[in-house]
């Protein structure tokens, strides 16, 4: 009798317990890797980069100067570092970088770099003092070398940044004009062409006023080009915003968005 009693007691009971949800599992973590020297350090200590792009289940690893080295995706420094070619994030050190040949195991900056699915990359603020029409040319060509590069690994999501711009005491009204055309340039379908697997974050345009200068409410003073903590804030909301979609439109296996 007890043995039917709790059989009709399960019974009475089994609509509520399957309705009762199953704990979904957890997002898959995709591992970002972050190439970047000072300017890409602010959006990280003051802009909380790393704890926004973990609310989309993304961990950011990151690679700053040589001597600073690659940090984990917990904020742990590892002490250890990719002997980055002369320490040079302008585009000229980009394009050295991307022409590295690739080893397995890793034996150079770029090989480290294809271990990780999601590659974020950028030159500092210095890079926007493009002082002629000539300089402007050579930048063009060193991205279109590296876009050949990028062409290689179509199940590699790679998102260079528009460099930073500059206070008007570190540049020219000429120069600033052409950093915010090189802005455009990148960011165009004319260097993307469609690639599914190459987006630009726009810094630039996030941070520079109508004169293409370093936003005055974004300056630490008129001789440091270095964004304060409010740019940082900004910014690395936008940059959360803008890899977390990118990730979510890009298709890792087949390398089509």
């Amino acid at each position: 009798m007890r043995s039917s009693r709790l059989s009709f007691l399960f019974l009475a009971l089994l609509p509520f317990v399957l309705l009762i949800p199953a704990s979904a599992e957890e997002d898959p973590t995709i591992r970002v890797l972050f190439m970047h020297h000072s300017t890409g350090g602010g959006l990280i200590w003051q802009g909380g980069l790393r704890e926004g792009l973990a609310d989309y289940s993304l961990e950011l690893w990151d690679h700053g100067y040589n001597d600073e080295g690659l940090t984990d995706g917990s904020g742990v420094n590892l002490g250890i570092n990719w002997e980055v070619p002369d320490d040079n994030t302008d585009p000229i050190g980009w394009y050295t970088i991307f022409n590295q040949d690739v080893t397995d195991p890793p034996e150079n900056t770029l090989s480290h770099m294809l271990e990780f699915p999601v590659i974020l990359f950028k030159s500092c603020f210095p890079s926007s003092n493009i002082e002629s029409d000539a300089q402007f040319e050579e930048y063009r060509d060193y991205y279109l070398s590296i876009r050949d590069v990028i062409d290689q690994y179509p199940d590699h999501l790679f998102i260079p940044f528009t460099t930073p711009p500059l206070v008007p005491n570190a540049t020219s009204p000429e120069a600033a004009a052409r950093a915010r055309e090189w802005a455009a340039y990148l960011t165009s379908d004319e260097y993307s062409e469609g690639r599914t697997n190459l987006v630009v974050f726009d810094f630039f345009s996030a941070l520079a006023d109508d004169d293409g200068y370093l936003r005055a409410e974004y300056r630490v003073d008129e001789w440091d080009s270095h964004p304060n903590e409010v740019a940082n804030q900004e910014a690395a909301a936008l940059l959360v915003e803008f890899i977390a979609s990118a990730v979510e439109k890009f298709d890792f296996e087949g390398g089509a968005g």
